[in-house]
Order: C-alpha cells, then sequence, then structure tokens
C-alpha cells in the first residue's frame, strides 16, 4: 500500500515518478496507491513555501508512467476530493 506517500516522495523531496514507481514495483505483486493532485490541501501545503518546478506532476503523467509497471486494474475517485485511489497489478 502507498496511500498519502506519493506526493511527499515527488513534491517535499523531489524524486521523480518513474523512479516511485521502480521502488515500489518489487515489493509485491499488487499495489494500492493513491494520487493527490495539485488541487489537494496538503499538496499546496508542500508548495506553499516553495516554487513549482512539478510541471509533470499530474494524474496523466501519473497514469502513463505508472502504466509502464502495472496495470490498472481498478481507479477510484476518493469522496468528494480530487484524490484516486487505484489497484495496480505489476506487468
Amino acid at each position: 500500500m502507498a496511500l498519502a506517500l506519493v506526493h511527499h516522495l515527488a513534491i517535499a523531496k523531489n524524486v521523480p515518478l518513474h523512479l516511485i514507481a521502480g521502488w515500489l514495483q518489487p515489493m509485491g505483486e499488487h499495489l494500492i496507491i493513491e494520487f493527490v493532485p495539485k488541487t489537494d490541501e496538503k499538496v499546496k501545503l508542500l508548495l506553499q513555501n516553495r516554487k513549482d518546478i512539478f510541471d509533470k506532476y499530474d494524474l496523466e503523467n501519473f497514469k502513463t508512467i505508472f502504466a509502464n509497471t502495472y496495470q490498472v486494474v481498478k481507479e477510484e475517485k476518493v469522496g468528494n476530493t480530487d484524490r484516486v485511489l487505484f489497484l495496480m497489478k505489476r506487468k
């Protein structure tokens, strides 16, 4: 499970999405992961004191990058937010 993790690695620690996908890939056949977009209050907090250099941090790029190592089994929006949960299976 990688819930409320990707935005901390990508935004707070400058880890590119492809490295996150590669790091998670050997940990198991299935992955439950949450994408938290820039519109989310938590991401806005991470960006409030720094320049937004993360032009490729968006849902479409996330899906494209993770599609290299995973097949999306299920995708579901989280309640009344812009967050998205994914169930993925390693290719």
